[in-house]
């Protein structure tokens, strides 16, 4: 315990200390405590510190075939927020399981966020002026062509004609933030503009008076939110769960990325070979391989059969597409995915 408080004392803050602590203790996952384990709980309460560990098992007991969780990761408070603690599948030659840390919100496939338009700002006449359309676009013989040179045409006047966001990463978030806070900070900014324009002292007081407002709304917001988040702090509450609800408290919210995929035992971490994982995956699920012998029988005896559709009838599905249809059905779309081509 001498040797662990010297080196927290010599060491920078923020900190993380990793190790094989040899100590057992309900707080990381052990079944009962040791004297060591006792040891380990009074330096964590003396110099303040979190505990990163999820209660997973990371010492495999060779005689007694049996797991336990020995190797800690203690952190300052500052950093513990940022990080989830993860165990590795393969003890590598070793009796003791890789400790992961990997960083919230941070990591080999992070990047900037993507630029989209900005169609509340958009100049529509300008856009259609340049977004033309000719016959002689559309009748060429190939089509890949075709589809290109309109695809082509559409974005040209859309970069001329809408403005785009920008390339900066998202701030974190309040989670106390709501909408009575959006209202009293933009009638502040009101407030300050007129004030700047006009320095009088009614607009001096008018203004006074919207940045007060608006302080005591972020502070009644915050407020409530923190009573909300310590009272549902219980025993029933998981060590996952706990987590999650302090760093949304931080303002840090989990990344709706994909990460990380496994496949054969190995862990896939590069975006194009994730691609391919995937892939894979779909067509072994839809391939043909799965169904039952009967029906496979059944399928390739019905597909031999050739079809006919023939029929005088006038039927709504046949009939050519209307304007007035493309226009409902345009009426109806959202732009919160476009394709690959932006359109």
């Amino acid at each position: 315990m001498k040797d662990l408080n010297r080196l927290v004392a010599e060491l920078p803050t923020p900190f993380i200390i990793l190790g094989d602590f040899n100590g057992h203790s309900p707080l990381w996952g052990s079944k009962n405590t040791n004297l060591r384990g006792r040891q380990i709980e009074e330096f964590v309460n003396a110099h303040s510190l979190c505990l990163l560990n999820n209660g997973e098992d990371a010492y495999f007991h060779q005689r007694s075939r049996t797991f336990h969780s020995l190797d800690l990761a203690l952190c300052t408070p500052s950093l513990a927020p940022y990080f989830n603690f993860r165990v590795g599948v393969d003890l590598r030659d070793s009796d003791h399981f890789p400790i992961f840390l990997d960083r919230v919100n941070v990591g080999s496939n992070d990047a900037q966020r993507p630029t989209r338009y900005l169609f509340h700002k958009a100049d529509w006449t300008n856009f259609a002026l340049r977004a033309v359309i000719t016959r002689n676009m559309v009748e060429g013989e190939n089509l890949n062509e075709v589809v290109n040179l309109v695809t082509k045409t559409i974005i040209s006047a859309a970069d001329d004609s809408i403005p785009k966001s920008g390339l900066s990463l998202s701030k974190n978030r309040k989670p106390w933030w709501n909408k009575y806070c959006t209202d009293t900070n933009r009638d502040q900014r009101r407030a300050w503009n007129v004030f700047r324009r006009y320095p009088t002292s009614a607009n001096q007081i008018a203004f006074q008076r919207a940045k007060s407002i608006a302080r005591w709304a972020r502070r009644k917001s915050e407020r409530g939110y923190w009573i909300k988040f310590v009272s549902g702090i219980n025993s029933s509450v998981t060590t996952k769960d706990m987590w999650d609800n302090v760093r949304r408290v931080c303002g840090i919210y989990p990344e709706k990325r994909i990460s990380c995929l496994r496949k054969n035992g190995q862990e896939v971490r590069n975006i194009s070979e994730m691609v391919d994982v995937l892939a894979e995956a779909f067509a072994f699920i839809c391939s043909a391989s799965n169904y039952t012998e009967p029906f496979l029988t059944h399928k390739n005896r019905t597909e031999r059969i050739k079809l006919r559709f023939q029929t005088t009838k006038r039927i709504s599905y046949n009939t050519d597409l209307t304007i007035f249809e493309l226009h409902t059905a345009l009426s109806v779309i959202k732009h919160t995915s476009p394709g690959p081509n932006e359109v």
